[in-house]
């Protein structure tokens, strides 16, 4: 029963949304094939170092770990990741959705945590004036508050400047009630002055610096006027950056053709932490390009980040986790955004709702800019948002592995055909076919009747290791390469030996003259132990393989213990009950000589086919004895 249920629900699994959609079934079904037997995605990296000199063995080693990371992370069991020459790697993706891993691997720069100075949508073709420019009639003390407010931001200026993700204190570390009060003690007035109609009027009005801006070098008189689709406070930003924001032209889904548009022709710029920069990147969906500050908190910092499913709102969140380096830093930003930004944000200040937030930006790109909801002390933080569990899971694996000890120039990207085709995948399934029928053959031969059970143990296990492959292909990009296919194969010896250590202990005590319902019972318990002892020391040979192989190797240890832990499942919930079932039947309770139990054929000491002998000897009567003993009284 336990063995039906955890069938049906691996089915159940697979079909997901496509459950009561029968015609997409078929679809559903498949198995994620490697490099070797499909086709995928080539990237050749460039180490760069900031003085030109070679990159040493050391620092080119990390760095093949932490991409390997970076590439486990996605899943992808069939990626690999060689070194070649001694500044250059290569890293191949199998499947349909190695672009999507390629681009992870190939962000290859530091993390950034940067507050953002200025945004503008994509759409929007507003250029910012300078800092240095004189300030227009709407920006005068003089304008009338009515005419002010008559001009409200329209909802599609809203949707533009605010951002669906945030980050908010950890459940397990939240804010303490100190914390939080201090945090709106040390709101500004200015910054509660912008919650005015004046000040949260229009975005085309000019932001005022005491509403929005900390810097009492750009005093209100002399701010510049934004366009009506360009969000944040221009004079918060340097002339130069300022100059080259205006220059930017970002479009969707460009991460690196616009770096030679403001001349960022290497990493140093947007890779150093001490000047602020410009970006492209997503903004709640919405590409745009930003300003940005410099980098108050560094990704290295970041020791843990997770992506899991909200307990409260049941979406998904990532869980980010700092040191204490990083912990000061973030609490630090996080306590001045907050204080500074977030009344005149929730009043509608559409320049103080950019300003608020904090952009996560790797290899330059911003990759997500989420609003600072409060205080956030100790390290531990949550950004949530409407993200699908692959937007979480990338933002988790950006922020997990997102520094390396060097940076990387793609040299070049190629689509690669299979390696090997489909003959060598032919091959291998002959091989399995012609193996699986010699054990078959073997069964029935050897054990006769018994050679039921091992092939429906065969076809049982077969079952539930394709069901959990097509899982994995599906949900966790698991590709099956010939190594794998080989990890299978050796996968039906390890389900063979475990119901012919039974079947062995099970014949023993049959030849000890038990019956066959006490000899099932007793011989499981001592093949039991045999077959944990086997099945645990192949499992850990499986995982120790995995950890310390590279390459192919690594599907082959992975099909082994996978497979290993089906034949426990198997042995357990199938095998031995299935022989306690047919112990109780006729042809192999009372020892058929074709059930493969018969005592005869298996030489016991007793037959124990019934409870009376089949040939008792006969015992002459006491008057006979008596009278043969008289017709002899000599014993003649």
């Amino acid at each position: 029963m336990l063995l039906l249920v955890l069938i049906v629900a691996m089915v159940l699994g697979i079909l997901g949304p496509q459950l009561f959609n029968p015609s997409q079934w078929q679809h559903r079904f498949k198995v994620g094939l490697g490099l070797d037997l499909s086709s995928g995605t080539q990237v050749t990296l460039q180490a760069q170092t900031e003085n030109g000199r070679a990159p040493s063995s050391d620092e080119m080693n990390a760095a093949v770990s932490v991409i390997e990371s970076r590439v486990n992370g996605t899943g992808n069991s069939g990626a690999q990741v060689q070194p070649q020459g001694n500044n250059l790697l290569v890293v191949t993706v199998p499947g349909k959705g190695s672009q999507q891993t390629i681009q992870l691997v190939s962000t290859t720069a530091l993390l950034m945590f940067r507050q953002v100075l200025l945004y503008q949508p994509s759409s929007a073709s507003t250029s910012v004036p300078s800092a240095s420019a004189s300030p227009s009639a709407s920006a005068s003390p003089s304008a009338s508050p009515s005419s002010s407010a008559k001009a409200s931001p329209s909802a599609s200026a809203t949707s533009t400047a605010k951002t669906s993700a945030k980050i908010v204190p950890a459940a397990s570390a939240s804010a303490s009630p100190s914390a939080s009060a201090s945090a709106k003690a040390s709101t500004s007035p200015s910054a509660s002055a912008s919650a005015s109609p004046s000040a949260s009027a229009s975005p085309s009005a000019s932001p005022s610096a005491s509403a929005t801006s900390p810097n009492s070098s750009c005093p209100s008189k002399n701010s510049p006027v934004l366009g009506t689709d360009t969000f944040g406070n221009p004079c918060m930003v340097n002339k130069d950056v300022l100059g080259l924001f205006n220059k930017l032209v970002c479009k969707s889904g460009d991460t690196e053709k616009w770096k030679a548009q403001v001349g960022y022709a290497t990493t140093a710029p947007y890779d150093n932490p001490d000047i602020q920069v410009v970006a492209c990147g997503n903004n709640g969906g919405q590409w745009g390009k930003y300003a940005l500050d410099v980098a108050k908190v560094q990704g290295k910092w970041v020791t843990s980040a997770t992506a899991g499913l909200s307990t409260t709102s049941n979406q998904w969140q990532v869980n980010l986790t700092l040191n204490t380096e990083g912990a000061n830093a973030f609490s630090a930003l996080t306590s001045h955004l907050y204080s500074t930004y977030y009344s005149a944000y929730q009043a509608g200040d559409q320049n103080a709702a950019v300003l608020n937030q904090v952009a996560i930006a790797l290899d330059g790109n911003v990759v997500s800019a989420p609003e600072i909801q409060g205080a956030i002390p100790g390290g531990n933080a949550q950004i949530t948002g409407s993200f699908t569990q692959q937007q979480a899971t990338q933002l988790q694996n950006e922020l997990k592995y997102g520094s390396l000890p060097l940076n990387f120039k793609t040299l070049y990207v190629t689509s690669v055909s299979a390696q090997v085709g489909r003959d060598q995948l032919d091959a291998g399934l002959v091989a399995a076919a012609i193996g699986l029928l010699l054990v078959v053959l073997y069964s029935f031969l050897y054990y006769r009747g018994l050679g039921i059970v091992s092939v429906s143990s065969l076809i049982i296990a077969g079952t539930i290791t394709y069901l959990a492959v097509v899982l994995l292909s599906l949900y966790q990009n698991f590709t099956l390469n010939l190594a794998g296919i080989a990890g299978l194969i050796v996968a039906i010896g390890i389900t063979a030996d475990s119901f012919v250590v039974f079947f062995e202990r099970l014949r023993d005590e049959v030849r000890e003259g038990k019956q066959l319902r006490p000899a099932v019972e007793s011989g499981w318990k001592r093949a039991r132990r045999t077959i944990l002892v086997s099945d645990t020391v192949s499992f850990l040979a499986a995982l120790l393989l995995y950890y310390f192989a590279i390459g192919e190797v690594k599907g082959f240890a992975y099909t082994l213990g996978l497979t290993t832990l089906i034949d426990v499942v198997v042995v357990f919930l199938f095998t031995k009950p299935m022989v306690t079932l047919l112990a109780r039947t006729r042809f192999f309770g009372n020892g058929h000589p074709m059930s493969g139990l018969d005592p005869a054929r298996l030489g016991a000491r007793a037959p124990w086919r019934s409870s009376v002998r089949r040939n008792p000897v006969r015992r002459r009567p006491d008057h006979a004895t008596r009278s043969t003993a008289s017709r002899n009284p000599g014993g003649s």
